[in-house]
């Protein structure tokens, strides 16, 4: 949770628009509108508070972007989701259809070591089982599943100061460092013996629809990944 100080609407406004910018790079207001189902005269003078709050940078007649502390708060928001969905659906075996709403109205009540947990418990999931989207990181200052799962409390591990974005929510020619793999070790393994590693400079270079490959440059050599890899390395853009 963010606490009381962050209402649940404003929680909302920044998932719609952290979904929204990785895809476009830019939340329009009209496609912000849409999704929430509010008008958009209503929506303009929300993010226009929500820029005097340090969440988005408007720009008029274009859009919003997430500043970092707005990006910080809404990846977590739509972690806790995405992550709810998996539970539902895996664990508790309810329906897919069903599953948005009940996740909406779980997420916002969620505490952070629950969150954890519920990750552990679920192996690491990487997409959610509804629309298949990626389940972003989570903001603790690690470099892989296996070291959270030595430590006992989330209260031992400092928050990450980064905001890293999958590989798979990259866009064309862009670049960054992976900081975090996300798996068992045997993923590990695996990124490693394609010469895959932390600190490794990664560009994108093309990504087909659905479950096609990733083609992407690794330092200098040209790989091509599947969307399940992509979707576990994390990188901080150059």
């Amino acid at each position: 949770m963010h606490g009381k100080t962050i209402s649940e609407n404003v929680e909302e406004y920044l998932e719609t628009i952290y979904k929204k910018s990785l895809s476009e790079g830019i939340a329009k207001t009209t496609e912000i509108s849409k999704d929430l189902g509010i008008a958009p005269g209503s929506v303009t003078q929300m993010l226009k508070k929500l820029e005097e709050e340090g969440y988005v940078n408007y720009y008029q007649y274009k859009g919003v972007k997430l500043t970092d502390k707005g990006f910080k708060i809404a990846r977590s928001i739509v972690r806790k989701h995405r992550l709810l969905e998996t539970f539902l659906y895996n664990t508790l075996g309810i329906d897919v259809e069903d599953l948005h709403e009940q996740a909406c109205a779980m997420e916002h009540s969620l505490s952070d070591e629950a969150e954890r947990k519920m990750c552990q418990l679920l192996d690491y999931p990487n997409q959610c089982p509804d629309d298949h989207n990626i389940i972003p990181i989570c903001n603790l200052d690690i470099t892989t599943c296996y070291e959270c799962s030595k430590i006992h409390s989330i209260e031992d591990i400092p928050k990450r100061i980064e905001n890293l974005v999958a590989v798979g929510n990259m866009l064309p020619n862009q670049v960054g460092k992976i900081k975090f793999i996300r798996g068992s070790n045997e993923n590990l393994k695996e990124f490693l013996d394609m010469g895959i590693t932390l600190e490794t400079e990664i560009t994108l270079i093309s990504s087909s629809p659905l479950n096609g490959p990733v083609k992407v440059l690794v330092e200098d050599k040209e790989l091509l990944l599947d969307k399940e890899s992509t979707n576990n390395l994390f990188v901080l853009l150059e």
